[in-house]
């Protein structure tokens, strides 16, 4: 499934980059195609909070699901991401429950969903 990272940014040391790179590794690995809004490729010429919103709104709707970093809730562009992906009906969770539901189906895979 292709997920959106949305999370806050302005205000924190690096951006947060560090937490949407670390989210980005964690859903790849658990077999989701992430799209981490902190990755420098389609931010070419972003200057301003609304430059990377608008680059940021194109990556949402191209995704499956929105997955949800700590502190979402502080952030107004994730606010905002959270609105839209919502009203486009798309799966909003935070990144653990992501984590835990790939990780439940991998199980029930591999046959171990427990219900013997």
């Amino acid at each position: 499934m292709r997920l959106y990272i949305a999370g806050p940014m302005w205000g924190l040391p690096d951006f947060n980059y560090p937490a949407f790179f670390r989210a980005a590794d964690q859903l790849a690995s658990a077999g989701h195609d992430p799209i981490n809004p902190a990755r420098p490729e389609g931010r070419s010429g972003c200057r301003t909070w609304l430059d990377y919103m608008r680059a940021s709104l194109r990556d949402l709707a191209d995704c499956d699901g929105v997955a949800l970093l700590p502190g979402w809730a502080n952030s107004r562009g994730a606010l905002l991401e959270r609105d839209i992906a919502r009203g486009l009906d798309l799966p909003v969770k935070p990144l653990s429950e992501w984590l835990l539901l790939a990780e439940a189906l991998a199980e029930a895979a591999r046959g171990g969903g427990g219900n013997d």
